[in-house]
């Protein structure tokens, strides 16, 4: 799977994006720890801090078009730049905001849109334009797994400094934690060399997002990636309510969120190495299924340490792996000219899905006590996911080279 990597300068800028999602995501996905650290200190309620919680999902998904638009007119760096700065300061000045629409200001705009410029779009869509095609599938497991790798180091991380510093002082050491990916920008500021345009890509940037809004492939697409984002933002919001209303410590749920993000990271990178073997919508296919699957299981099964761990490993195996094959599907259908700024699309549908997952889950504790009718949801919306990808457009990958030798 490495080998197409194995070419001066592809590792270098593989692995830089790869730190800098690291970062981003790793600080983004572990802030559901400070849920209920909030609520202790503010008093505002699990409702009003899932709101400030679901307006970051949603920014963060409508920030990533133009981001990458704008990444892809003007260069990555200055995009990057400048999230990384506005992700330390909506990190920072969170510990001052006593207020539901301060908390929306500080989590739901400024990290959010921070953590958004530092995120997929740019990123996969920088890269990619960086690389040969066919180092373009092993490099976005890679860097995925950075993602992933995020969660794993910085969930256990906040949680120990939410115990030894209380829940301010973790958001501050958050703040400084982020501005550590800054030196990695540079590599990708280099102009591109293996830039190449497929399909429509030469017809430029608003008639390229026009084309693809009108496609029905990636419509569905859209619809499948909109549930994926439905689950994750209620699980990553929701998950340590939902081992604390299982009478469990609060370490099951940061070691789960780690478990998550340990796994994802050789699922991220065995998606790589899918999307190189085999159709991307029949991989995102047996992903989606495989998420309502594993949450029939959790229903029925005991309420356990072990079982949450279990859970969480395999939630973990396909959790961000999605998005290698969702790129893939988007740039066989468009080309890579514009990749940043239509996986960007695709990933704002992702966020309205979980603005979603994120507020209805606290809606339905408020209302209910519990997260019962979410779980069924999730489950259903996983089911419907799995099938829209089947009539996605997408070309049969061609034989090995080797296949097609004569004997």
């Amino acid at each position: 799977m490495f080998r197409t990597l194995d070419q001066p300068g592809l590792w270098a800028i593989t692995l830089s994006a790869a730190g800098i999602l690291l970062v981003t995501m790793g600080a983004r996905q572990s802030l559901g720890l400070f849920v209920s650290p909030l609520n202790t200190s503010t008093g505002l309620g699990i409702a009003s801090i899932s709101l400030a919680m679901a307006v970051g999902q949603l920014t963060w998904g409508a920030v990533q078009p133009f981001a990458g638009a704008a990444a892809d007119r003007f260069g990555p760096g200055r995009v990057l730049v400048a999230g990384l700065l506005l992700l330390a300061l909506g990190s920072a000045i969170t510990p001052f905001m006593g207020s539901t629409w301060g908390l929306v200001a500080s989590l739901g705009l400024f990290s959010a849109i921070g953590s958004g410029a530092g995120s997929f779009s740019v990123l996969i869509g920088a890269s990619s334009q960086r690389l040969p095609l066919e180092a373009r599938g092993a490099a976005s497991g890679v860097i995925n797994a950075g993602g992933s790798l995020g969660q794993f180091v910085f969930a256990p991380i906040l949680q120990m400094l939410i115990q030894l510093l209380g829940w301010m002082g973790a958001m501050w050491s958050l703040a400084l934690m982020t501005l550590t990916a800054l030196p990695l920008v540079g590599v990708l500021a280099k102009p591109a060399e293996h830039s190449s345009r497929h399909a429509a890509s030469d017809a430029g940037l608003w008639q390229n997002v026009r084309l693809a809004m009108g496609d029905r492939s990636y419509q569905l697409l859209n619809l499948g990636f909109f549930t994926c984002g439905f689950h994750i933002a209620f699980l990553v919001t929701h998950l340590p309510g939902e081992v604390d209303l299982c009478g469990l410590p609060s370490t099951v749920a940061s070691w789960s969120l780690a478990i998550i993000g340990l796994f994802n990271i050789f699922g991220s990178l065995y998606a790589g190495s899918c999307v190189a073997r085999y159709r991307s919508k029949y991989v995102l296919f047996c992903m989606y299924s495989s998420r309502a699957l594993l949450v029939a299981l959790y229903l029925v099964a005991p309420k356990t340490d072990l079982t949450f761990y279990l859970f969480a490993a395999g939630l973990g195996f396909t959790w961000l792996a999605t998005v290698p094959p969702t790129a893939a599907i988007v740039g066989k259908l468009f080309g890579v000219r514009y990749l940043g700024t239509l996986v960007g699309l695709s990933l704002l549908a992702h966020q309205i899905g979980g603005f979603l997952g994120a507020y209805l889950g606290g809606i339905a504790l408020a209302r209910f006590g519990d997260y019962a009718w979410m779980w069924y949801a999730d489950m259903a919306l996983a089911t419907a996911a799995a099938l829209v990808n089947l009539p996605i457009r997408e070309a049969r990958l061609p034989k090995p080279a080797a296949s097609r030798l004569p004997a």
